[in-house]
Protein backbone atom coordinates (compact mmCIF):
# COMPACT_ATOMS: atom_id res chain seq x y z
CA UNK A 1 0.00 0.00 0.00
CA UNK A 2 2.70 2.48 0.78
CA UNK A 3 4.43 1.75 -2.46
CA UNK A 4 1.33 2.08 -4.27
CA UNK A 5 1.16 5.69 -2.54
CA UNK A 6 4.72 6.28 -3.47
CA UNK A 7 4.34 5.78 -7.25
CA UNK A 8 0.64 7.84 -7.51
CA UNK A 9 2.42 10.82 -5.60
CA UNK A 10 5.49 10.46 -8.03
CA UNK A 11 2.98 10.43 -11.24
CA UNK A 12 1.28 13.43 -10.15
CA UNK A 13 4.59 14.99 -9.44
CA UNK A 14 5.34 14.04 -12.89
CA UNK A 15 2.44 15.41 -14.46
CA UNK A 16 2.41 18.84 -12.58
CA UNK A 17 6.13 19.20 -13.53
CA UNK A 18 4.78 18.31 -17.47
CA UNK A 19 2.35 21.03 -17.69
CA UNK A 20 4.27 23.51 -15.87
CA UNK A 21 7.31 23.18 -18.01
CA UNK A 22 4.94 23.56 -21.50
CA UNK A 23 4.30 26.90 -20.13
CA UNK A 24 0.39 26.58 -19.46
CA UNK A 25 -0.68 29.05 -16.59
CA UNK A 26 -3.84 29.43 -15.16
CA UNK A 27 -6.31 32.42 -15.60
CA UNK A 28 -9.34 33.48 -13.76
CA UNK A 29 -11.83 34.84 -16.04
CA UNK A 30 -14.54 37.08 -14.28
CA UNK A 31 -17.11 37.33 -15.96
CA UNK A 32 -19.37 40.45 -15.61
CA UNK A 33 -23.47 40.41 -17.34
CA UNK A 34 -24.21 43.40 -15.56
CA UNK A 35 -22.28 46.21 -14.23
CA UNK A 36 -25.10 48.29 -12.19
CA UNK A 37 -26.29 44.90 -10.70
CA UNK A 38 -23.06 43.81 -10.43
CA UNK A 39 -23.62 40.84 -11.38
CA UNK A 40 -20.38 38.59 -11.83
CA UNK A 41 -19.05 35.00 -11.55
CA UNK A 42 -16.12 33.65 -12.02
CA UNK A 43 -14.48 30.71 -14.30
CA UNK A 44 -11.10 29.23 -14.41
CA UNK A 45 -9.33 28.57 -17.06
CA UNK A 46 -6.13 26.07 -16.69
CA UNK A 47 -2.87 25.31 -18.68
CA UNK A 48 -3.45 28.07 -21.47
CA UNK A 49 -0.81 28.79 -23.37
CA UNK A 50 0.58 32.52 -23.83
CA UNK A 51 1.51 32.32 -26.42
CA UNK A 52 -1.90 32.70 -27.87
CA UNK A 53 -3.65 36.24 -29.41
CA UNK A 54 -6.93 37.69 -27.37
CA UNK A 55 -9.16 36.49 -30.34
CA UNK A 56 -8.62 32.92 -29.31
CA UNK A 57 -8.51 33.69 -25.72
CA UNK A 58 -11.76 35.84 -26.39
CA UNK A 59 -13.53 32.67 -28.02
CA UNK A 60 -12.00 30.14 -25.70
CA UNK A 61 -13.83 31.80 -23.15
CA UNK A 62 -16.86 32.25 -24.60
CA UNK A 63 -16.95 28.88 -25.18
CA UNK A 64 -16.32 27.94 -21.57
CA UNK A 65 -18.31 30.45 -20.42
CA UNK A 66 -21.49 29.08 -22.57
CA UNK A 67 -20.87 25.43 -21.98
CA UNK A 68 -20.61 26.09 -18.13
CA UNK A 69 -23.52 24.71 -16.17
CA UNK A 70 -22.74 26.13 -13.42
CA UNK A 71 -23.11 29.38 -14.92
CA UNK A 72 -27.43 30.75 -15.00
CA UNK A 73 -28.52 30.87 -18.43
CA UNK A 74 -28.83 34.82 -18.61
CA UNK A 75 -24.61 34.47 -18.17
CA UNK A 76 -24.30 32.14 -21.01
CA UNK A 77 -26.43 33.44 -23.75
CA UNK A 78 -24.58 37.05 -23.00
CA UNK A 79 -22.66 38.52 -25.99
CA UNK A 80 -19.31 39.30 -24.41
CA UNK A 81 -17.08 41.04 -26.98
CA UNK A 82 -14.20 42.81 -24.86
CA UNK A 83 -11.09 41.82 -21.80
CA UNK A 84 -9.61 43.75 -19.60
CA UNK A 85 -6.50 42.96 -17.14
CA UNK A 86 -7.97 43.10 -14.08
CA UNK A 87 -5.30 42.03 -11.64
CA UNK A 88 -2.28 40.21 -11.41
CA UNK A 89 -1.37 38.00 -8.75
CA UNK A 90 0.53 39.37 -5.72
CA UNK A 91 -0.49 42.86 -6.72
CA UNK A 92 -2.60 45.65 -5.39
CA UNK A 93 -6.07 45.99 -6.26
CA UNK A 94 -9.22 48.59 -7.07
CA UNK A 95 -11.65 49.73 -4.49
CA UNK A 96 -14.11 49.53 -7.32
CA UNK A 97 -16.35 46.12 -6.75
CA UNK A 98 -16.88 45.28 -10.65
CA UNK A 99 -14.29 46.41 -13.36
CA UNK A 100 -11.32 49.27 -12.18
CA UNK A 101 -11.79 52.09 -14.93
CA UNK A 102 -8.19 53.29 -14.95
CA UNK A 103 -5.34 52.36 -17.39
CA UNK A 104 -7.72 50.98 -20.07
CA UNK A 105 -4.93 52.01 -23.17
CA UNK A 106 -2.41 49.27 -21.10
CA UNK A 107 -4.57 47.08 -19.55
CA UNK A 108 -7.29 46.02 -22.19
CA UNK A 109 -6.72 43.01 -24.27
CA UNK A 110 -5.47 44.37 -27.55
CA UNK A 111 -6.46 42.28 -30.70
CA UNK A 112 -3.83 40.85 -32.78
CA UNK A 113 -0.98 40.57 -29.92
CA UNK A 114 -0.47 37.68 -28.09
CA UNK A 115 -1.38 37.51 -24.20
CA UNK A 116 2.57 37.22 -22.86
CA UNK A 117 3.14 40.71 -25.05
CA UNK A 118 0.32 42.19 -23.24
CA UNK A 119 1.66 41.33 -19.62
CA UNK A 120 -0.64 38.36 -19.16
CA UNK A 121 1.26 36.10 -16.17
CA UNK A 122 0.11 32.94 -14.03
CA UNK A 123 -3.05 33.81 -12.26
CA UNK A 124 -3.72 37.18 -13.58
CA UNK A 125 -7.76 37.47 -13.04
CA UNK A 126 -9.05 39.09 -16.77
CA UNK A 127 -12.65 40.56 -16.48
CA UNK A 128 -14.77 39.26 -20.04
CA UNK A 129 -17.98 41.60 -20.36
CA UNK A 130 -19.62 43.74 -23.10
CA UNK A 131 -17.83 46.99 -23.57
CA UNK A 132 -20.91 49.50 -24.42
CA UNK A 133 -21.75 48.71 -20.73
CA UNK A 134 -18.53 49.17 -19.40
CA UNK A 135 -18.59 52.32 -21.41
CA UNK A 136 -21.83 53.44 -19.38
CA UNK A 137 -20.45 52.47 -16.13
CA UNK A 138 -17.37 54.78 -17.05
CA UNK A 139 -19.54 57.55 -17.52
CA UNK A 140 -20.45 58.25 -13.79
CA UNK A 141 -23.27 57.71 -11.04
CA UNK A 142 -26.49 58.88 -13.24
CA UNK A 143 -25.36 56.13 -16.10
CA UNK A 144 -24.69 52.68 -15.37
CA UNK A 145 -23.79 52.54 -11.87
CA UNK A 146 -24.48 50.47 -8.60
CA UNK A 147 -28.20 50.08 -8.31
CA UNK A 148 -29.44 49.14 -4.89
Amino acid sequence: LINCLIHFYKRSWNIIMTLQSDGGVTLVIRVIRSFPHRNIRNIVLKNVSLTLTTELLLDLARTEVSSSTSLPPPFRKFAYDSMKIEHQAHGSKTSDPVISTESDGKLFLVAGLTLEHQGVKNETEISLFKKDDYNEYKQGPQHGQTQW
